[in-house]
């Protein structure tokens, strides 16, 4: 049985230090790996032609789309609003069907949080909801929809009937980026559903945005410049309408830090300065009120009476949400360290079950072997040793001796 645990011993060691030295191993090959794998991923802006199809459900491209390389281009009134959303080229055409027309333009931007960004900045509230792409509004004969990392302003001549439908198909074939960059801002789940009108969200990532989409507060109040992101939705409450706006800041000590400079301006009224923006000065300033939960900071205005006011500042609710990002390139260090943890620790158990199971049944059987034979269960209590009396040997060859005792 020694003999059968020594051999498992060796086995176990041997394997356990084959694991150990590919471990070591590893490091380097993942280095290597890694060197040869790690790729910058460059997004091109994509051609006017790609944005732009040279025909759209009957309607044609009476010329080569004209390309929109950079945000003055796009739009030069709000330029600095589209830079601060990224944007990153566009293009823009004219279709002719039947003596009508329709421009289209094309905006794209680094993600889908800039696109939902800019889609926000330009749609008005009040705006009709439309069901076009990822959303979508319109206006007399205007339609502005975004999908993806892509924003589309198109105005017809004339609308008709089929106008969405055709909108509907030119989303149809705007693509989704991968990965990360198809996610919306986080700060938009923050928002309470309950009576938000929801054609008035707002996502502003910078000062231009956020004051050219109607923001309650001074922008440098905000903090862009620290990586702040600001949503501001309108709620139609029992008692009047109200304007909610969420700061969200990388960090809660940034939060913190930020509050009191947002409750003392709006402490200040008449005397604060800079002077009030109008939609905070509109407001019932008994219904102002300033709330920290974690990294947000949300501030709500309007005519509502400060008991609703309050009820609504309530349901902001910071929770904090880990997510596994999927990683490039194969398999972690840390998944194959715990890879090899948990294959050291099966080796150590299935070895030692089978020692004990093996010492069982061979010591076991033993055991029960001499049990049948008569003999005790252990060795210990053998006197198994061999016994030579040599005087009665001594007797049997010369016979007794004189003066001894035949006997003795």
């Amino acid at each position: 049985m020694k003999r059968w645990i020594q051999v498992l011993t060796c086995s176990v060691a041997v394997t356990v230090g084959g694991s150990i030295a590919r471990s070591q191993a590893a490091p380097g090959n993942a280095a290597n790996k890694a060197a040869h794998e790690t790729v910058t991923t460059v997004v091109l802006p994509a051609s006017p032609s790609a944005l732009l199809p040279e025909a759209l459900d009957g309607w044609v491209r009476d010329a080569a789309p004209t390309a929109l390389a950079d945000p003055a281009q796009a739009d030069p009134a709000n330029a600095a609003a589209l830079k601060e959303y990224d944007y990153n080229g566009g293009a823009s055409a004219t279709y002719k069907r039947e003596g009508e027309t329709l421009s289209i333009r094309a905006l794209r931007f680094q993600d889908a949080t800039g696109a939902y960004g800019a889609y926000s900045f330009y749609r008005q509230n009040g705006w009709l909801k439309e069901d076009i792409g990822a959303g979508a509004t319109s206006f007399h004969n205007r339609v502005l929809f975004w999908k993806g990392d892509t924003v589309v302003d198109a105005t017809f001549s004339h609308i008709g009937t089929m106008s969405a439908a055709e909108m509907r198909e030119l989303a149809h074939h705007i693509p989704d980026p991968p990965g990360t960059r198809a996610l919306m801002p986080p700060v938009l789940a923050n928002l309470p559903q309950h009576a938000l009108d929801g054609q008035t969200t707002h996502y502003a990532i910078g000062p231009a945005g956020y004051a050219g989409s109607g923001g309650v507060l001074p922008p440098d109040l905000i903090g862009f410049d620290r990586g702040a992101e600001a949503v501001t939705a309108n709620y139609s409450l029992t008692s009047g309408p109200a304007t909610l706006t969420i700061i969200d800041y990388p960090t809660p000590q940034m939060a913190e830090a930020q509050e009191p400079k947002i409750r003392d301006y709006i402490k200040a009224g008449g005397a604060a300065q800079p002077p009030w923006p109008k939609p905070l000065a509109d407001s019932d300033q008994a219904s102002l009120e300033v709330r920290r939960s974690g990294t947000l900071v949300a501030i709500v205005s309007g005519d509502a009476i400060p008991d609703e006011s309050h009820k609504l500042l309530e349901m902001v609710h910071y929770e904090a949400d880990l997510t596994a990002l999927p990683q490039v390139g194969g398999e972690t260090e840390v998944a194959r360290t715990a890879r090899l943890l948990v294959g050291i620790a099966a080796i150590v158990i299935v070895g030692s079950s089978a020692a004990l199971l093996l010492g069982f049944f061979l010591g076991g059987g033993r055991a029960m072997y001499r049990i049948m034979r008569g003999k005790p269960a252990s060795s210990v209590f053998d006197e198994e040793f061999i016994r030579i009396d040599l005087r009665e040997k001594w007797t049997e060859t010369l016979g007794p001796v004189e003066g001894t005792d035949p006997k003795g």
